[in-house]
This record gives structure tokens, sequence and C-alpha cells, in this order.
């Protein structure tokens, strides 16, 4: 894929808030509020690349998904694909270092409200399903879009990870990021410069939008009482 940084940012954001959108939700749905044996640890797991440095990270997806790691091996033998310098490897470390957030986000949504209100409806002959999309989720929406907007802004400015895991290729894994670091590795301030104001726009439109919304439903919600 050989793209603009701008572009590259914007794809990779996008791919990988969806992926986290998903996962996070379904992983907070069926750990949230459930107690089990060891249910610490996993939550522990899924929330470390919050509190890891980026390097710290970047190195275990090289061990993981590097040519001779476990799963990066097993993909080329298998699939002939190659994560390690490729806007795959963009992806998947944008992934993992945005995961938390939707995580965090999502758990504490679907915690947020009464459960007897699920278990109302199932008792009255709703399915999972219906209960989860028309009652679960939509109680639990304005955090879940609080979580999607902070994971397209983590993923939108992913930087350690990302060098290490998929290196700095022009057109191919040059995000904004490191796109900025090496233009003031090279010297060229005036660039470095353009790009930062770019990131600079979009995430601080994407925490606007954010307080926008959030203040436009609690009026709703006031007014309507």
């Amino acid at each position: 894929m050989n793209s603009s940084p701008l572009l590259l940012s914007l794809q990779t954001a996008s791919i990988a808030t969806l992926i986290v959108f998903v996962t996070g939700i379904a992983l907070a749905r069926l750990i949230s509020r459930k107690l089990f044996p060891g249910k610490s640890i996993i939550e522990s797991i899924l929330l470390l690349p919050m509190v890891l440095p980026p390097t710290v990270i970047g190195f275990g997806l090289l061990y993981l998904f590097g040519n001779n790691g476990p799963i990066g091996q097993l993909l080329a033998d298998w699939f002939g694909i190659q994560i390690v310098f490729s806007w795959l490897g963009v992806v998947i470390a944008a992934i993992v270092v945005s995961f938390p957030l939707m995580y965090q986000s999502a758990s504490a949504s679907f915690q947020n409200y009464d459960p007897q209100i699920e278990k109302a409806a199932l008792t009255l002959g709703a399915s999972r399903w219906k209960v989860f999309f028309t009652i679960s989720f939509p109680l639990a929406w304005p955090g879940l879009l609080a979580g999607t907007v902070l994971t397209f802004a983590r993923a939108l400015g992913e930087f350690g990870a990302t060098l290490m895991l998929a290196g700095y290729i022009p057109g191919k894994t040059d995000t904004i990021p490191l796109a900025i670091y090496f233009a003031v590795e090279s010297g060229k301030m005036e660039e470095a410069r353009l790009w930062v104001i770019v990131i600079l726009i979009l995430g601080f439109s994407s925490i606007l939008w954010l307080n926008w919304w959030s203040k436009r439903n609690i009026l709703s919600f006031r007014n309507s009482k």
C-alpha cells in the first residue's frame, strides 16, 4: 500500500478502530459482569499496553510476528504473509496500543446501568442478541462512543510500537508520527511542523466533537425530564 502519511494514518486508525470496537465490546461484555478465577489477571493483561512503554510493546510484537516468531513464522509458512516492515504491522501495532482504551470504556459502560433491566427482558422471552442490541448497547452507547473516539485518536498517534514492528518505509509504513520523527532527523523542520499541525488538528477535532456530543446529550436528557 503506497500513500501519503495523512491517508495512511487515517486508513490505519480507521481499520484499527473498527477491529478494536468489535473485539473490545465483545470481551468487555463477556468479562465485565462475570466473576471467575483469574479475572483480574486476564483484565490486567488486556490493559497492560496502557502502562507499558511503546518500545516494550513493539519488542513483544516483533518477537511474536517476526520472521522467526511463533505467529510470524506460521503466517509466512501457511499464508505467505509478512508482518514485519509491512502495512499490516502498522495496523497490528495500532490495534494493540489502542485496545485498552476501548475495553476500559466498554467495561465501565456495561457496569453503569442496572443489570435487572436485561434480566427482565430475558424473562419476558427476548433473546440475548435482542437484549444486547435493543437494551445493553443503547444504554452503554455514550461510553462506547467515548472509547471509540479515544481509540481512533490513540491509533492515529501511535509511534514507538509501529517503528519497531513496521519500520519506516516511505509510501508504505510512514504514518504521520513517523513522518514527523524522520523529518526532524533529516533537518526538514518545515515538513515536520506541517505534519504536527495536521495531527494536532485531527486530535483536537476528535476530542472537541466528543465533548460537544456529550454536552448535547446531557442537555437533551435534562430537557426531556
